[in-house]
């Protein structure tokens, strides 16, 4: 009847059961629905439950010419005295329908005519996000939130346990039958925690580094943080966890082989248009994933650092993996996700609740709100939107998807008291040393505040704090001390000397910190950093057009140490300027060519760098 061809399908529909499972009257039912199915499949009112007259008359008929053919059997007759219903085709299971669509296709595509497919989802966990989906967006509708996408994955066999395409598969309106974990999107900040990966595993930073949230372009791009401020000092950990911009942008350009771009090229992320085409931008979501493909990538921290793809089919193999970034590297990371707070109860304890790591994403004009991470043995990926991309102010995702995601997880625990991690080992490549807090490196003697940090042995970047140093005061000029000194006149003090621009920092933050003294009349001795050249940009060229009337300055800025107070500047070897230590200094591209620029600070020490310039018309 209708859509629905052959006995096996008939019988699954009808009575939720196989052919062989059917008794006679069943039989004998689907034997007459083809003769007349538009009026035998409705119930016009026959005395039977779920048979009208005319399809209980008609298996009446051939139960009789049963009879005639294999004798009267009073156990048969006694089974046609027995209540029988139909369910209608409307009151089907339908259940994961994005999740069935897709490994049909799949099946279709690879060419097989499986009679039966088992997949790896989980009925009650299916449900259980179901469910959180639907109550979630129902709180959230007066705030223009209509629709949401899920997915749980089980990374010890990399099977989707659970999967919502979206809030509704029957509401057009939504586009309810798009499958929003396989579509394309801007994945905001999420993409975070692999750059702090592959910067652990680089040597780039240790998770209590201090990194610069300052003011910074990189060539063209100048990134800004989300909340419009810029925090100073920042360690690692808490620049990933409270996904600050700038830390992020500067970390992905200390990568190399592979940097952002080639580790998701390398994990199979599909339709990656060329490097270049985005640059740094690819950091802050530039590019596009698919919420299957973002589950893949936090499930290789997950696994160690090995990428294995999802499994829909249960028969499908597992396979073994491909290494992506070491069991260290990845321990590291996930320990850092996990510092992060949640957003409803930030002062649960870890013990009170299973430990989760996780990162939230919010892409441009509010389009596009993410939190993912992992839980138990499990990856959850949780995306609020709209397939048309309009955007929405409420789309932020530690304000729109955190507080699902974390619903969800609540919800899993509650309904599995026993849900808990698999069992984690410090890889041995991972340490535990004593850090300067106020610098993240190796604390010196004076160093006030000291903390634990992991650290990875032939990889972790060492260097003693140069923070707090010993400083002999002249207490009758409160200039640094010349030696011998003289104990009647002089006196010891730790100073703190932060570089220009941080210090340029504390003091727009009403927060100045106590300006070093000033030298001598000998040289003071102070250890120190030597300067930074922050612009121009390492790598960078610079298009200048030739007509006159043109302004063809190029700015030169530099970080320098605490300790100085001026900078000088050469290009070829040619002095071109001096300018306060922090400042910047305005020099006129007279030629076109490959010039070298050097700064040299009152101290003697330097930094250069190449810079290219290109003239046009």
């Amino acid at each position: 009847g209708g859509n629905i061809e052959g006995v096996a399908a008939a019988s699954r529909i009808y009575f939720d059961k196989p052919v062989s499972a059917l008794t006679l009257p069943e039989s004998l039912t689907l034997a007459v629905l083809p003769q007349d199915p538009s009026r035998r499949v409705r119930n016009d009112g026959g005395s039977t439950p779920g048979l009208g007259d005319n399809l209980r008359a008609a298996r009446e008929r051939l139960y009789r010419r049963w009879e005639q053919l294999h004798g009267a059997d009073a156990s048969n007759r006694a089974l046609f005295d027995l209540p029988l219903r139909l369910r209608p085709a409307r009151d089907l299971p339908f259940a994961a329908p994005h999740a069935v669509e897709q490994v049909l296709a799949e099946s279709r595509l690879a060419g097989h005519a499986d009679p039966v497919i088992r997949t790896t989802l989980d009925a009650r966990l299916q449900s259980v996000l179901e469910r959180q989906v639907h109550d979630y967006l129902g709180q959230r509708r007066v705030n223009g939130l209509l629709n949401a996408s899920a997915l749980l994955v089980d990374t010890r066999d990399m099977g989707i346990k659970a999967m919502v395409g979206s809030a509704d598969y029957f509401d057009a309106s939504i586009a309810g039958q798009v499958n929003g974990t396989a579509a394309k999107r801007s994945p905001g900040s999420t993409l975070k925690p692999f750059i702090y990966a592959l910067a652990l595993d680089q040597g780039v930073l240790h998770p209590r580094t201090m990194l610069r949230d300052v003011p910074t372009s990189f060539g063209p791009f100048t990134p800004e943080n989300f909340d419009g401020r810029f925090l100073g000092p920042v360690s690692a950990t808490d620049a990933l966890i409270r996904s600050r911009n700038i830390p992020a942008v500067y970390v992905a350009s200390q990568l190399h082989d592979p940097d952002l771009y080639g580790f998701l090229k390398s994990a199979g992320i599909s339709r990656l248009a060329s490097e270049r085409h985005y640059g740094l931008a690819l950091v802050l979501g530039g590019g596009e994933v698919t919420m299957q493909e973002l589950a893949t990538l936090y499930a290789t921290l997950a696994n160690h650092g090995q990428l294995r793809p999802l499994r829909l089919r249960a028969d499908d193999a597992q396979a073994p993996g491909v290494r992506l970034l070491s069991a260290e590297a990845s321990f590291v990371a996930i320990d850092m996700l996990r510092q992060n707070p949640r957003p409803d109860d930030a002062s649960a304890t870890a013990s009170a609740r299973l430990p989760v790591a996780w990162k939230t994403g919010t892409s441009w004009s509010f389009r596009d709100a993410w939190s993912a991470g992992t839980f138990g043995p499990y990856v959850l990926v949780v995306w609020l939107g709209n397939f048309d991309g309009a955007g929405n102010p409420s789309l932020i995702g530690v304000e729109a998807a955190a507080p699902l995601f974390f619903r969800v997880i609540d919800a899993m625990k509650a309904e599995h008291a026993d849900l808990a991690e698999p069992a984690w080992r410090i890889p041995a490549g991972v340490k535990r040393i004593e850090v300067c807090l106020a610098s993240g490196d190796l604390p010196n003697a004076w160093c006030p505040r000291r903390g634990d940090a992991w650290f990875l042995p032939g990889k972790s970047p060492i260097r003693v704090s140069t923070v707090h140093r010993l400083v002999h005061i002249d207490t009758r000029s409160g200039r640094v001390a010349c030696p011998p000194y003289d104990p009647l006149t002089t006196t010891e003090q730790v100073v703190e000397y932060w570089p220009s621009d941080l210090a340029k920092v504390f003091r727009d933050a009403g927060l100045p910190r106590a300006r070093p003294p000033e030298d001598g009349d000998c040289a003071s001795g102070v250890d120190g950093d030597p300067p930074r050249i922050t612009s121009p940009l390492r790598g960078a060229s610079y298009t200048l057009r030739r007509k006159a009337n043109t302004d063809r300055r190029i700015t030169f800025n530099a970080t320098a140490d605490g300790s100085v107070h001026s900078l000088y500047w050469f290009v070829d070897d040619a002095y071109v300027g001096s300018s306060d230590a922090g400042k910047p200094l305005a020099w006129d591209a007279a030629t076109a060519g490959r010039h070298r620029v050097r700064a040299v600070d009152d101290r003697g020490r330097a930094d250069s760098r190449e810079l290219v310039v290109d003239v046009v018309e």
